[in-house]
């Protein structure tokens, strides 16, 4: 029996926040909403030409893996840092919120990463990530006891860059399915789908039993020519796909069984950055208590909506005590 409800797996790093005009995009050369990877040293050029930012410890599935504890979930962590001050901000703030993490530092090569999101009055965000140590995560860092100790694996997209982690990802997933648990994996961003596209098929097709995609992701998946060819292609190669539509909600598909959730109200949306993680997070949390598919889906809108009503990508409010009935 599974004494963990969620493993994450991904990038390791360290988010800086900071509100600009779209102005300030262009003069960085910036493509809005997307995300790109850099060196460090255009990465200490565009920090050093940001204004006044918010520090906090970050990297896509980690969110979402502190939105699991948020919940009342048994969560932790897979990703590599630094022997460095980052890497012990990352260390510490993950364990501060009750998430388990063990990964040994690295103690040579890059420093940690570090994530510059800039926030424009339409509370788009746009991401330019230096990858750093978080990049250097192999299948050595997998811990077979740990993954097989959880009842879902968590795979974040945006790791799929280095072909080490594209092999980590592959021995995690089979240690997963190995013990009889379940895989999941977030596409994590359109960009980074087009650079790898027939493995993200192929490791959605073999490995992957729930997938979580915005709609821009799953079109470039598939290349298709609007959401609906898209979810129509998903449907036929993966057990659940969780589809996400900003304002719109998003689409659960499960084979023949079709959920349609609501985007969750908020008064004010702040900041994007971390809605598509804490969606997940909802997610995930419904599906480790048995809840139905509309369910798990209203719980992941219901952490999307918090999230994206201030600064910064993890929750602010205790997601457990958010969910009301919906967990009981």
């Amino acid at each position: 029996m599974a004494d963990l409800d969620v493993v994450g797996v991904g990038n390791a790093l360290v988010d800086v926040l900071s509100q600009a005009a779209d102005a300030f995009l262009v003069a960085q050369g910036l493509s809005k909403g997307a995300m790109q990877l850099v060196d460090e040293a255009h990465a200490r050029e565009l920090y050093a030409a940001m204004g006044p930012a918010v520090e906090m410890s970050g990297g896509s599935a980690a969110n979402t893996i502190v939105g699991v504890a948020s919940f009342g979930g048994r969560a932790h962590y897979v990703g590599k840092v630094r022997d460095d001050q980052l890497g012990e901000v990352f260390r510490h703030d993950l364990r501060a919120v009750g998430v388990g993490y063990g990964t040994p530092p690295a103690t040579s090569g890059p420093a940690t990463g570090r994530c510059l999101i800039v926030v424009t009055p339409d509370a788009q965000r746009t991401l330019t990530t230096y990858l750093g140590a978080s990049s250097q995560l192999g299948p050595a860092d997998i811990d077979r006891d740990l993954i097989e100790r959880a009842g879902i694996l968590y795979l974040e997209g945006y790791l799929f860059d280095p072909p080490a982690a594209q092999q980590a990802f592959h021995v995690a997933a089979g240690i997963a399915h190995g013990a009889g648990r379940k895989v999941a994996l977030t596409l994590s961003d359109p960009f980074c789908v087009g650079r790898h596209r027939d493995a993200f098929r192929e490791l959605v097709e073999r490995h992957v039993d729930i997938l979580f995609a915005n709609e821009a992701e799953i079109r470039a998946l598939y290349e298709a020519s609007d959401f609906d060819a898209a979810l129509q292609q998903v449907r036929r190669r993966c057990a659940v796909a969780a589809l996400t539509r900003s304002e719109h909600g998003s689409v659960i598909v499960a084979g023949d069984e079709v959920h349609v959730v609501a985007a969750h109200p908020v008064k004010a949306v702040v900041d994007t950055t971390g809605a598509g993680d804490l969606y997940a997070a909802g997610f995930l949390i419904g599906l480790s208590r048995g809840v139905d598919l509309g369910t798990c889906g209203r719980l992941g809108s219901l952490a999307a909506a918090e999230v994206i009503s201030h600064v910064g990508a993890r929750p602010q409010t205790p997601l457990a005590g958010l969910a009301g009935r919906l967990l009981a």
